[in-house]
This record gives structure tokens, C-alpha cells and sequence, in this order.
């Protein structure tokens, strides 16, 4: 079947999708917007094509930890050993030496924020057995969710054959985790992680930059561009958005941006639009994912594209003068994205919350440093009454050096 990828972006002129249509990258796009509480539809674009979901995948992982958890398997703290194998995962990820042990707590805060491929493997292989195992069990919990697109490999997303996903299937998980797993919402909402004196902020750059973010997860390996699955509430309603194949990590965030934005916007007026019914009730497409090798990690990037080398990233916050993009794709895609009153829907990085201290080692551990917040901090928004595991967060410094920190993936 011949793809067939339309120009993505929401309420632009035909003037401007005609030259979208005209330049050389970006072509191949997927977007979905949806409220979570009903699953409605807002917008949709090849929602059902299949894609490779890069490091999106670590929200199964996050999903199939935290259903293991609440099925009595495994507990918070638990404690994970870093195999041979786990340590020898490719960038983006802590750097942690074989024997380390970290609990599934901090696991899950590393993964979310850090996107640590080597973190990844430790929780797959002490929750599942192996990373066969594991992907047995993500597989068991997307048929269980209706994810009829989906099939996972292993738990970090590198690129692997049959690792596949849709931007449907990632608004049916991305529903799952907020509706089945409200007290556990802190683990994708966090902005940052301190290790060892050294702090990482999350690659969901919106969490900083949009108003009303508090969630979820970005991706990006060669095959699939740049992807992000993320979550935004006003005035008590919550939007989930989905961009799938972006040409860079600032693209993808305005996209997603421009997307709640008009879902927030619309407000009651929703019901002049046509509906689209559920997400669930999108029919998927038999086809085969598309791979945009070529296009996000050609000769023409000035620079190696990952998510920590992204070279529109500074390009984020400006865009060219009127007629001074150079005809680039990215200038056009940027510039694109102003809203009618010529400002952007991403404001400034702001930091709103503190970094969250993660550590090695059990909870309890006699080097750490005791905290007064528990693993899931209270904070206006994301306040909870359930606490995991016997001690308060905590903080391993002095003789523990700091992690080495790779490329993403």
C-alpha cells in the first residue's frame, strides 16, 4: 500500500500546505488529539498509519511496570540490578556500571525523564525475567488495551524489526495511564532529576513551555523522527496530543503546542466541528511504517540529530523575518506555527518545579541522605494521599561518582 501523508498543520492557509507539500522534509507526519477523560477525537491526521515509536515505548514500559505493581509482582522498592546487558545499551542513558542496583521508584523517574535505554533493560529484566519476557508482557497489556497496531520488541524503542506502534495506539496507552494510574500521574509530570550533583531536565521541553503540560514522553531514532506524546489541563479538562515524525525536537513540541491549543480553544464550540468519534474506533490501516532515515539523519543535517543534539532546538523561541527562512522546510514549519496574533504558542522555558533527587541503591540505604518529601512530592497539582515504600526520597552523594551521559535515542 502507498502512503499517502497529507500536510499536518491545523487551520493554515491552502497557500501555505501547498508549499509544506513543496519541501523536502516532514512529509511523513502522523497527528491525534483527543480529551482523556472521553477518548473523543478532536483531530486527526494518518493516526492509524503504523510508525516506530522510539523511546515513546518506555510509556508501555512505564504502563507494564506500574500494572505488575498493582497486580502484587514487584514493589516501588524493589530493587533492579544492571546486567551486562543493560549496561551495554546504547545513548541516551545514566551510565551506570554492571551491579548497580537501583530501585523501580527511581527506575521509573530515570526512565521518564532521563529516556535511559540502560534503565529500560534493568526494569525489564527484573520485572519480566528477560526482555523476551517483558515484551511478552507489553504485548499482553496492548492487546488487553485494544492497541490493534502495536507490537513491541523490547523496552527501550532502539531500532529493531516489528517494533511498531500508531499515533491511535499511543492515545489509547497515553488515556490508560492517566485513567488507571491518577496517583502515579507524578512520574510523567516530572521536569527534571538530580544525580550525583548533576542535573537532567526532560526532552519534553513542554513541560516548561506550555501552560497547563503535565505529561508524557518524547522519542526519536532515524527511522521514525521525532515523536512526542504529550498532556496538557485547563480548567479541569484534560487534552492528549500525539505527534509522530517531526523534523526536530522544537518542531514537534510547537506542533503538539498548536494542537492543545486549538483543542483548549475550541471549548464548547467542539460541537460544530464533525465528529470523529473515539480513538478507539479508529480504523487502523494495514500498511508498513514508513522510514524517514534519509530525511532526519541525511547529509543535509548540519549536525548528528538526536534529542540531546538537535539543531533547530535553539531555533525554538524565533523565527525568521518574513522572507528569510532561506526556503528551508524548518523556517516554513516554524514560522507556520504562529498563531494569528504573530506570537508563540511555546513561551520562554520557565523553571516551575524543583529537580526530583533520584539515587542508587535501596530505599533505605545507611549513605543516603534523608528528605522530607516522599517518592511522589506533593505539590498543588499532582498532591497524593498513597505513599510507596518505608523511607523518604533520598539522595546518594560523596563516594558515588557521576553517571556518564550519552546521546539519545
Amino acid at each position: 500500500m502507498r502512503y499517502r501523508f497529507r500536510p499536518l498543520f491545523l487551520g493554515f492557509a491552502a497557500a501555505a500546505c501547498v508549499a509544506l507539500a513543496g519541501t523536502n522534509h516532514a512529509r511523513a507526519e502522523a497527528q491525534l488529539l483527543i480529551e482523556a477523560a472521553t477518548g473523543k477525537v478532536l483531530h486527526a491526521e494518518n493516526a492509524t498509519y503504523p510508525w516506530y515509536p522510539a523511546s515513546v515505548t518506555k510509556l508501555m514500559t512505564t504502563y507494564t511496570t506500574l500494572r505488575a505493581i498493582k497486580e502484587g509482582r514487584v514493589g516501588f522498592n524493589t530493587l533492579l540490578t544492571l546486567s551486562h546487558n543493560a549496561a551495554a545499551q546504547q545513548p541516551t542513558k545514566m551510565g551506570f556500571r554492571e551491579g548497580t542496583r537501583v530501585t523501580i521508584d527511581n527506575a521509573l523517574k530515570m526512565l521518564l525523564v532521563r529516556s535511559a535505554n540502560d534503565i529500560a533493560v534493568a526494569i525489564a529484566e527484573g520485572v519480566g525475567g528477560s526482555i523476551e519476557g517483558f515484551a511478552d508482557m507489553m504485548n499482553a497489556n496492548a492487546k488487553r488495551l485494544g492497541m490493534t497496531e502495536s507490537h513491541f520488541v523490547n523496552p527501550n524503542g532502539l531500532p529493531a524489526e516489528n517494533h511498531v506502534t500508531s499515533a491511535r495506539d499511543l492515545g489509547i496507552l497515553a488515556r490508560a495511564l492517566i485513567t488507571e494510574f491518577p496517583e502515579d500521574d507524578f512520574y510523567w509530570h516530572i521536569h527534571a532529576i538530580e544525580y550525583g550533583g548533576r542535573v537532567m531536565r526532560n526532552f519534553n521541553s513542554m513541560l516548561d513551555r506550555y501552560p497547563g503540560a503535565d505529561g508524557m514522553k518524547t522519542g526519536f531514532i532515524c527511522a521514525s523522527g521525532y515523536n512526542l506524546v504529550a498532556s496538557a489541563t485547563r480548567h479541569g479538562r484534560r487534552l492528549i496530543a500525539v505527534v509522530l515524525g517531526a523534523y526536530s525536537g522544537a518542531v514537534r513540541a510547537q506542533q503538539a503546542a498548536a494542537l492543545l491549543e486549538r483543542g483548549f480553544q475550541s471549548g464548547g464550540l467542539s460541537w460544530l466541528t464533525p465528529s470523529l468519534g473515539t480513538v478507539d474506533k479508529l480504523a487502523p490501516i494495514d500498511a508498513q511504517p514508513p522510514n524517514l532515515r534519509e530525511e532526519m539523519c541525511g547529509g543535509h543535517r548540519h549536525k548528528p540529530p538526536s534529542e540531546e543534539n538537535d539543531e533547530e532546538q535553539q531555533q525554538a523561541g524565533a523565527v525568521p523575518a518574513s522572507g528569510d527562512n532561506g526556503g528551508s522546510a524548518q523556517g516554513f514549519m516554524l514560522s507556520s506555527l504562529r498563531p494569528p496574533n504573530g506570537k508563540f504558542v511555546l513561551g520562554p522555558a520557565v523553571e516551575t518545579e524543583p529537580p526530583v533527587v533520584v539515587f542508587t541503591g535501596p530505599a533505605d540505604h545507611p549513605d543516603a541522605v534523608q528528605h522530607a518529601e516522599p517518592h511522589r512530592p506533593k505539590t498543588k497539582k499532582h498532591a497524593s494521599k498513597k505513599h510507596h515504600g518505608k523511607t523518604a526520597s533520598t539522595h546518594k552523594r560523596g563516594r558515588h561518582a557521576k553517571p556518564k551521559v550519552g546521546s539519545a535515542n
